[in-house]
């Protein structure tokens, strides 16, 4: 299979995971509104920023290189610009949790989901700051050296960010089963393997684009 070939099935995983996460969070469990005085329409906001504002994002920003007609200043521009947008979106997503857990009166960064979760997120950020650090001032020679590690850092944080949304589709999945539809049990697995599937084939798509 070809990095393009990848790149296809990446986006049509990427794409199936948002609309089986909408369907799920809009037509179980009672949509998605920041705002909202319903504490579950807020803590859906989590769920899907930190899917569509966060993974799908810097998938895109990693397969731009691929994806993005043009010179390579042009695609790293566009890598740095996706990756600034799912940051700010992925704060809203957080922001959203820690509400939802003031309305219900429940502890902050318990679970392992959590703690890989947040983890993954500051470290992207400062993916993020160390890579406009060497574009704005590095000099050709600290690039090309930083490179290698960049790349293999972007990759590793991109499935640890995988990781996170897996583990909190499996905690509320616990949390939920007992009064679940089987149905609404099986939307959440084909979501959670939509996911996965969308992270492997970006993966394997920078991997292969590296022999074309």
């Amino acid at each position: 299979m070809t990095s393009y070939g990848t790149t296809i099935l990446a986006h049509l995983f990427g794409l199936l995971a948002l609309i089986l996460l909408l369907v799920w969070l809009l037509n179980y469990r009672e949509g998605i509104e920041y705002d909202s005085e319903n504490p579950l329409r807020v803590f859906n906001v989590h769920p899907f920023m930190m899917f569509f504002g966060f993974i799908f994002l810097i998938g895109q920003a990693i397969l731009s290189y691929q994806t993005v007609p043009g010179p390579h200043e042009t695609k790293k521009i566009i890598h740095l610009t996706l990756h600034f947008i799912a940051i700010i979106l992925g704060i809203v997503g957080l922001c959203a949790v820690f509400k939802f857990h003031d309305m219900v009166y429940w502890e902050d960064v318990t679970s392992l989901h959590s703690w890989i979760g947040i983890g993954t997120f500051c470290l992207v950020g400062l993916q993020w700051l160390m890579g406009l650090g060497f574009m704005l001032q590095g000099s050709s020679q600290s690039r090309s050296a930083m490179a290698p590690w960049h790349v293999a850092g972007g990759r590793a944080l991109f499935f640890m960010a995988i990781c996170a949304a897996l583990t909190g589709l499996m905690e509320k999945y616990t949390m939920l089963k007992p009064a679940l539809h089987q149905r609404e049990s099986h939307l959440i697995n084909f979501t959670g393997l939509a996911i996965l599937l969308f992270g492997v084939f970006v993966d394997m798509a920078v991997g292969l684009a590296r022999y074309a």
